[in-house]
């Protein structure tokens, strides 16, 4: 399965949650709502989850093991860092609400 189109759909300049991005695998699937997280100085991936009854998460969609992971990660981190670069300006980075 290959990457074959990252779109990050919101920046964000506050907050743990630095971007949302939407990913397309084989020009046939799109999975949104990945979000890249800021925690401990380490940039990571969340995936998609939904909000179960007994008020834990459960992952909607996600990788099978880590290699893939650790790609799906790196690709859309790469995305999020060019994204930022490419910023015209902070006015392009949305503003978290507190």
């Amino acid at each position: 399965m290959q990457i074959t189109d990252i779109k990050i759909r919101k920046l964000f300049n506050e907050g743990p949650m630095k971007a949302v991005a939407s990913v397309t695998f084989d020009g046939q699937l799109a999975v949104h709502d990945i979000k890249v997280i800021n925690a401990r100085e380490k940039l990571f991936i969340v995936m998609p989850s939904r909000k179960n009854p007994d008020d834990t998460y459960r992952d909607i969609v996600h990788p099978i093991n880590s290699h893939f992971r650790a790609t799906l990660e790196a690709a859309v981190i790469a995305a999020y860092e060019d994204a930022l670069e490419n910023a015209e300006s902070f006015d392009d980075v949305v503003t978290a609400e507190v």
